[in-house]
């Protein structure tokens, strides 16, 4: 009986811990990674950052997740890109893209959307050669497919030109973020059938990038919305942004103002320059309230499409061990590029880009807009979303940068950095990892921090930086007593911006502006 019992106890013994160690196993398991970048949406055109827009599924990523008040991308979509998958702010052969790491970790990986990158990135670091499985387009190409027009371009599935004809897509009329979101849901769907394999999905939406085209029945649930106008809502969105806490205390919310930048035009007044609301007739202020209603629908159909891609991740039980992580690209974005006049936005055969006072909404309460280092280009949302790991509904004040994904990728994938690419010797990467935010630490702040368009650049070292614009005399801020840039401090503090400006010749891009 004894000897029985015995037995039966050392049963019991190993299989506890035979549970235990399959249970540490399956919690060791490497996360299922998801990258969702968006396009041309300002700081303020969230739910989560004070927008009226309806972005639930976004919401739930920073309510249940951590939102950075201060996060900053390369204020336009190549260089953002170029520097978010590879970690330099400028680079060469020898640079590193995110999807070789996932790759030697033993990830499938995954890429479906818009890619546009700068002359730099090698040809290894293209979609084709670095994922497993891509579907992608270059740059700008209209929303509704087969296009209506002669300004769209071509598609590439795995690397292979396409026809429109070719895309497969579950809606009819086809419509980009649906399908870009459909071959990403296919591949996923390929990849959960080797359970022991996690995956790496990038995916770059177009969303809300010109032209101005969107789904009827999401144009719909704005109209009308927008008709008290960009002063009121501004205001509105200002307070809402105190109340959530994705702005300080002391964060004055800056004047309306004119596009400054004087290389993007047709330089159109009705575009560039501000304008108070109350001033336009009722039949203006409808036909710009379609203009806006259509900007939100875009960004409402790209979160629908977020929406599918976690109840897929949910159903197949996969949530749960997934790091998510939303971003946008730079501010938006003001420039005249209507090609098409006579049909109002939102069909297929139209061809509208926002205007200043709209995009000066969006980029509430920060100065100026996409290609500029001020904060409303170069200043936007990030959400990082990881169940067990990062504490729900919590908000970081640290700043960090798109170049900090890269080691922030090799942290969680518990990498090291490779001496050799390709036959090149690496690049040593810019960044610094976000996994300590991550983990509600406080991390170490980078030396430095650029943005910004060639001779409209910006330089963040500590509290201050500096910024130019049309190439002109820097100018200096105090940016986390001034985060909306009111006070120009470069007259009275001239030791100062000199200090900055030759700390910036000595960075990546030292040599890429005028001083």
């Amino acid at each position: 009986m004894t000897k029985r019992i015995i037995c039966i106890f050392q049963t019991l013994i190993v299989l506890c811990l035979t549970v235990t160690f399959s249970f540490a196993q399956k919690n060791d398991r490497k996360p299922n990674i998801v990258l969702i970048m968006a396009d041309d949406i300002g700081f303020s055109d969230i739910g989560a950052y004070g927008s009226e827009i309806e972005t639930p599924n976004i919401d739930r990523l920073a309510n249940q997740g951590l939102r950075f008040t201060t996060f900053y991308n390369m204020a336009k979509c190549a260089q953002t890109r170029s520097s978010l998958l590879t970690g330099l702010y400028n680079g060469g052969n020898g640079a590193v893209h995110i999807a070789n790491l996932t790759k030697a970790a033993g990830y499938t990986s995954i890429m479906s959307g818009k890619e546009h990158l700068v002359s730099w990135v090698p040809d290894y670091c293209k979609a084709e050669n670095a994922f497993d499985h891509s579907f992608y387009f270059w740059a700008t190409t209209e929303y509704f497919v087969p296009p209506s027009g002669a300004f769209s371009k071509p598609f590439f599935l795995e690397g292979k030109k396409i026809t429109p004809n070719d895309i497969e897509h579950e809606i009819s009329p086809m419509y980009k973020t649906d399908f870009i979101t459909d071959y990403a849901l296919n591949w996923l769907d390929e990849s959960f059938q080797n359970e022991d394999k996690p995956f790496f999905l990038y995916l770059p939406y177009h969303a809300a990038h010109y032209p101005l085209q969107a789904r009827p029945e999401d144009i719909k649930k704005y109209r009308g919305k927008y008709k008290k106008g960009w002063d009121k809502l501004r205001k509105e969105r200002f307070r809402k942004m105190k109340v959530l806490g994705v702005i300080s205390k002391n964060t004055k919310l800056s004047p309306p103002e004119n596009n400054l930048n004087k290389k993007r035009g047709p330089l159109i007044p009705d575009y560039t320059d501000y304008y108070t609301w109350d001033s336009l007739t009722d039949a203006k202020k409808d036909s710009l309230d379609l203009e806006m209603a259509v900007f939100a629908a875009i960004v409402d159909r790209m979160d629908q499409n977020i929406g599918r891609v976690l109840n897929k991740l949910e159903k197949e039980g996969k949530l749960e061990n997934t790091l998510i992580m939303f971003l946008i690209d730079n501010g938006s974005c003001p420039f005249y590029t209507n090609k098409v006049t006579d049909v109002p936005p939102g069909p297929a055969n139209s061809y509208w880009s926002l205007r200043t006072t709209w995009a000066n909404l969006g980029n509430t309460p920060y100065r100026q807009f996409k290609q500029a280092g001020h904060e409303g280009g170069s200043h936007t949302p990030f959400i990082a979303y990881w169940p067990k790991k990062i504490k729900p509904n919590t908000i970081t004040n640290q700043p960090g940068h798109v170049v900090d994904m890269l080691p922030t990728f090799l942290d969680v994938l518990d990498l090291d950095y490779p001496k050799t690419i390709k036959g090149h010797p690496t690049i040593p990467f810019h960044g610094q990892s976000l996994l300590p935010v991550f983990k509600g630490k406080k991390r170490k702040e980078p030396d430095y921090f650029i943005s910004g368009m060639k001779n409209y650049r910006m330089f963040r070292n500590g509290d201050f930086k500096i910024v130019q614009m049309n190439g002109g005399k820097w100018e200096l801020y105090n940016i986390k007593k001034d985060p909306t840039e009111l006070l120009n401090l470069a007259d009275s503090n001239p030791k100062k911006v000199k200090e900055l400006a030759d700390y910036f010749t000595s960075t990546p891009l030292g040599t890429d502006t005028k001083k």
